[in-house]
């Protein structure tokens, strides 16, 4: 039996398509902060050390809604002092844009310790054989280490991807219309609650499903070499 959505189908297939835009664009941000993070957290540079270790600490140690509340409303200051500066009339940070920010932020505080698990399990041998044939630091990291970082991160990452899709709906106290923004919309006009919570959770299911199936595929590639030389 198809439950009726009084029209508001089109709506809530308009916030699946916002949810995995916002969700891609966190995890693209996220991905960058958290290498960054891993990288500096296992250098051998006390100060960058301390800053990796800071960023992963402060992000992890504050709910995601803080974030999110925190970077829209208290961007607004510096968005108008850099209108004038400017000499634009006005400038503002969009709900878009903070979500974006404020979820990668996030996911890529989680990421880090992700990403720095990974370096770590990478026998140190391979540093060095890459320094007995001549390589610069630059080019090991390349080469060597971030192709394997890779593979042994992916489940770890998954499974962040998948918490991430969920936490876009803490997006929609800042007015930005995902699923769970279009959903309350239904909600009000039709008055029917468990319907509309119902068709989202099932849709936040249908992109977790989607997401699993990608990340065994991902995974899969990405131990191709290893499982055929383990055979």
């Amino acid at each position: 039996m198809t439950p009726d959505l009084h029209g508001f189908g089109p709506a809530l297939a308009a916030g699946t398509w916002m949810t995995i835009q916002l969700a891609l664009a966190a995890l693209a941000v996220g991905l960058v902060l958290g290498l960054l993070g891993a990288l500096a957290k296992t250098s051998s540079y006390k100060p960058l050390q301390w800053l990796g270790s800071s960023y992963s600490t402060i992000v992890r140690g504050v709910p995601e809604l803080l974030w999110v509340l925190l970077i829209y409303f208290g961007t607004v200051g510096l968005m108008r002092s850099l209108a004038d500066w400017l000499g634009l009339e006005s400038l503002e940070l969009n709900a878009f844009a903070a979500g974006t920010i404020a979820l990668g932020l996030c996911f890529g505080a989680y990421a880090t310790e992700v990403f720095r698990g990974a370096i770590l399990a990478i026998p140190r041998g391979h540093r060095e054989a890459g320094l007995a044939l001549g390589l610069s630091r630059p080019r090991i990291l390349w080469t060597i280490i971030l192709p394997q970082m890779w593979r042994i991160a992916l489940p770890g990452l998954g499974n962040l991807f998948m918490i991430l899709m969920k936490d876009t709906a803490l997006v929609s106290v800042i007015g930005l219309e995902e699923i769970m923004r279009r959903s309350q919309i239904a909600v009000t006009a039709s008055k029917e609650p468990f319907t509309f919570y119902m068709v989202a959770a099932f849709i936040y299911l249908g992109l977790t499903i989607l997401a699993m199936t990608g990340m065994y595929f991902l995974e899969k590639r990405a131990n191709r070499g290893f499982v055929r030389s383990a055979s």
